[in-house]
């Protein structure tokens, strides 16, 4: 029947997958003029337009080899409730965001219990970077891939996937991201000495992240000032590591204003005269809106050992990536030490070559990634196509 509601059910643990999902569902009402029915598991974006999952999806935004092992008995009890849950609702199409060590597990177990239901999984897997035999895995449960980086459809061909549309990243299209670049595009004079210099500080979204730069992040901030530079510092963070945050900023010889806003946060991206990050999306976001940065991560001592065999990527940093060229400075694990970052950051601050390379390399990715529509309205076509296709 033309005019009955459509059932998605969607899987989205992050924050990130949660608005992906409600762009999906909000293109697909505008697309079709019908209501959409919401099942499975999301965040607060996904609530507000009816969803009602059956556990907090927090539950499922672990980080590091180190938390997965320590929780592998509840999320498996989790995959399991959430894949019959999604086969007992005979959706129109099952959505899969992100997380794919929890999501998909959901859509395999979900294929092999309903056969009928198109599984459409949203953000390709890093295949590229790391565990490339995934692609092929995945064929046999998952219909299509819907990329937000664009060398991800031919990564996926390369490898044996499913097939994958590039849909854009929704960041193309934020007002926020489109703000904060307008504002980097107004001429800064970086040459007078009397000027005070705006640093954003950005020390990851996830507990262990802030545990582990926090402190060489400070230690970086005395040494510029020790060098002579006049620093406003802004620290943009997220309200369940804000607390972790306030603490461990109380140490710093200079205090930065600790941002929680969305708002003034892409504000402070528009102010800022280069950042110092933990390397993740905000790379991304930083290089959209034009903002200078040196990026840094120290994994979790399990990750440490592994990671050595399983990466198979040149660079972890999405703009690099994208750019195919080493714009950002990146640091890891040991060589995340103050005397390497101090000196980076110097260059940035100042009206360098390497601020010159950095920003007209950003240029070229917003050009790279540029779509004629909305990643969301993109996603909600191929989702439409799956579902007319099924049996």
């Amino acid at each position: 029947m033309p005019d009955r509601a459509l059932k998605i059910a969607i899987v989205a643990g992050e924050e990130s997958g949660d608005l992906l999902g409600a762009d999906i569902v909000r293109s697909l009402k505008q697309a079709t003029g019908r209501e959409v029915q919401i099942v499975g598991l999301g965040g607060r974006h996904l609530q507000a337009l009816g969803l009602v999952s059956p556990f907090d999806a927090g539950e499922i935004a672990l980080m590091g080899f180190s938390a997965i092992l320590r929780d592998l008995p509840r999320l498996m009890r989790r995959i399991n409730q959430l894949a019959k849950t999604v086969a007992d609702e005979k959706p129109d199409c099952l959505v899969t965001i992100d997380s794919p060590d929890f999501s998909l597990r959901v859509a395999r177990k979900v294929r092999a219990t309903n056969p009928s239901i198109p599984i459409i999984h949203y953000v390709c897997p890093s295949v590229w970077a790391w565990r490339p035999g995934r692609a092929v895995a995945m064929k046999p449960y998952v219909d299509h891939i819907l990329c937000i980086l664009p060398f991800e459809v031919k990564e996926l061909e390369r490898l044996g996937g499913p097939p994958g549309t590039y849909v854009g990243h929704r960041l193309t299209h934020d007002a926020g991201v489109l703000g904060a670049a307008k504002a980097q595009d107004l001429p800064r004079d970086l040459a007078s000495p009397d000027r005070v210099k705006t640093l954003l500080v950005l020390p990851g979204s996830r507990r262990g992240e802030v545990r582990r730069l926090l402190e060489p992040f400070g230690e970086t901030v005395s040494m510029l000032h020790a060098r002579g530079h006049r620093l406003r510092l802004l620290l943009p963070t997220v309200p369940h590591v804000a607390d972790l945050v306030r603490a461990s900023v109380t140490r710093w010889d200079e205090k930065p204003e600790i941002i929680l806003d969305p708002h003034r946060k892409w504000q402070a991206f528009g102010k800022a005269d280069a950042a110092l990050i933990a390397s993740g999306t905000v790379s991304l976001e930083l290089a959209l809106a034009g903002v200078p940065m040196v990026s840094c991560y120290r994994l979790d001592p399990v990750a440490r050992i592994v990671a050595p065999y399983l990466l198979s990527v040149w660079s972890a940093l999405l703009p690099n990536l994208i750019a195919d060229r080493a714009l950002v400075p990146e640091f890891y694990n040991e060589y995340v030490k103050p005397n390497n970052l101090t000196r980076q950051l110097e260059a940035l601050l100042a009206d360098s070559g390497m601020r010159a390379w950095q920003k007209q390399g950003f240029a070229e990715i917003t050009r790279r990634m540029a779509t004629d529509k909305p990643s969301g309205e993109i996603a909600a076509g191929v989702v439409l196509r799956h579902i007319k296709k099924a049996p």
